[in-house]
């Protein structure tokens, strides 16, 4: 089975790279989506969340889950407590990766993708066979982000800070998709990735 990572900045693109590969049947692990799960009601990162950053989690009755926004704050900014949380939840995302893919694997899937944001920058380029990354011109990408609900100007300068340049991720990739022309430009050059994957 051939696994490959797509990854890219904030608004660059990556959830319509991600519908289009699984509109094409190719399995997709969401990191995002994992880390949400588990920091979710009753997930596996709540307890360890709550113990190292007191006041963070709610009840709910489902169970205690973490308060993202609270989070946010205590650790936007903050490096030594981003190195903690990201202590806890990095290893039970990549244990829930190795699931998908053990998962994968044994349907006899041919190409399994990882959507991976912080790719570069947690080395998770190192377990793939090929990045694929999502790319946009920063005038575009900036009026994406600053779209969506509760983003601020200052909110997107502390994340762009912490993720790897465009320019770099562009250099590190073996295949970009652009998204800043079209919708459509960018669906043609993910069904000819997959259709050359073989």
């Amino acid at each position: 089975m051939k696994v490959w990572a797509l990854t890219g900045g904030i608004g660059m693109g990556k959830s319509t790279a991600t519908a289009m590969l699984r509109r094409l049947r190719i399995p997709v692990f969401d990191a995002d989506a994992a880390v949400h799960r588990l920091q979710g009601p009753g997930g596996a990162a709540v307890r360890p969340i709550e113990a190292t950053f007191p006041g963070t989690t709610r009840p709910s009755s489902k169970g205690p889950y973490v308060d993202r926004e609270a989070l946010r704050k205590v650790v936007l900014g903050n490096e030594p407590a981003l190195r903690k949380l990201e202590a806890i939840v990095h290893p039970l995302v990549r244990k829930a990766e190795q699931r998908f893919l053990a998962a994968a694997r044994r349907r006899g899937t041919r190409l399994a993708v990882l959507d991976i944001p912080l790719l570069f920058e947690t080395g998770g380029e190192k377990r793939v066979d090929k990045v694929l990354v999502v790319t946009a011109p920063p005038a575009i990408q900036r009026t994406r982000v600053l779209r969506r609900p509760g983003m601020t100007k200052e909110r997107l300068k502390a994340i762009l800070a912490r993720q790897v340049p465009d320019s770099l991720r562009r250099r590190r990739a073996d295949h970009l998709v652009h998204s800043g022309l079209s919708r459509h430009f960018a669906q043609r050059a993910i069904r000819r990735l997959v259709a050359s994957s073989g």
